[in-house]
């Protein structure tokens, strides 16, 4: 039977007990021992260099999010001062403001009617 922590290359990882932990086990056979170390060196490094770029990237996106939240939270409070200011002004000064409304769009309706009859002319 073939031993489970016996890979293909010269290093292979074996279980451990802390999963925290990485064991390798390194076989004298092969020479090439500082290669592979020096390409596994750069890979970390590597790595570090992205695991910093994504933490400075979230902490970007976190001002930025709660910069937005308090902008949002700024607006519903102007958009909420202005209602009652609005359904106030209304109640005090009746609802005219939609007969005029009205008056205008069937004022426009003939406006446009009569132009387009009188244009065909």
């Amino acid at each position: 039977m073939a031993n489970p922590y016996y890979g293909s290359g010269p290093l292979r990882a074996r279980p451990v007990g802390n999963p925290d932990e990485i064991q390798l086990r390194i076989d004298p056979m092969n020479a090439d021992l500082d290669e592979e170390i020096t390409g596994l060196s750069r890979r970390i490094g590597l790595l570090k260099g992205v695991a910093q770029e994504i933490g400075t990237e979230a902490k970007f996106q976190n001002d930025l999010i709660t910069q937005l939240q308090m902008t949002l939270v700024k607006a519903q409070a102007g958009v909420k001062n202005n209602m009652r200011r609005m359904s106030k002004s209304i109640i005090q000064n009746g609802s005219n403001h939609l007969l005029h409304v009205i008056l205008f769009a069937l004022f426009c309706f003939f406006v446009v009617y009569f132009w387009s009859k009188f244009s065909r002319r």
